[in-house]
């Protein structure tokens, strides 16, 4: 198991950046992957972007081009930077940590952090 504490969320003003980070409790070079995903009230959890342990990134078309996942294995943290945000960006931003198991793989999630966008 492993504990994702995140940080950096809260309010901005549309056209605004935001930089988010993830402390994970060990090594970020275990997982397979790592990344952000967030929920809309009464939408479904979506892919933001993610990163693999050999430095590939995948993002949400919405975000291409404006957001930038990164990590930093000796702290062992996943950062995203956001910027021109918009207002039906607001969500819970969640940091997530994928690890290959046995067949199948385990997917980590941290507590949640509000993003909020102001138009």
């Amino acid at each position: 198991q492993v504990q994702l504490v995140e940080s950096g969320g809260g309010l901005v003003q549309t056209g605004g950046s935001l930089r988010l980070s993830c402390s994970a409790s060990r090594s970020i070079s275990s997982f397979n992957s790592m990344g952000w995903y967030r929920q809309a009230p009464g939408k479904q959890r979506e892919m933001v972007a993610t990163i693999t342990s050999c430095g590939v990134t995948y993002y949400a078309d919405s975000v291409e081009d404006r957001f930038t996942i990164s990590t930093d294995n000796v702290k062992n943290a996943v950062f995203l930077q956001m910027t021109s945000l918009k207002p039906e960006e607001t969500a819970l931003y969640y940091c997530n940590a994928r690890e290959n198991l046995y067949f199948t793989y385990r997917d980590n999630w941290g507590q949640g952090i509000q993003v909020t966008v102001s138009s």
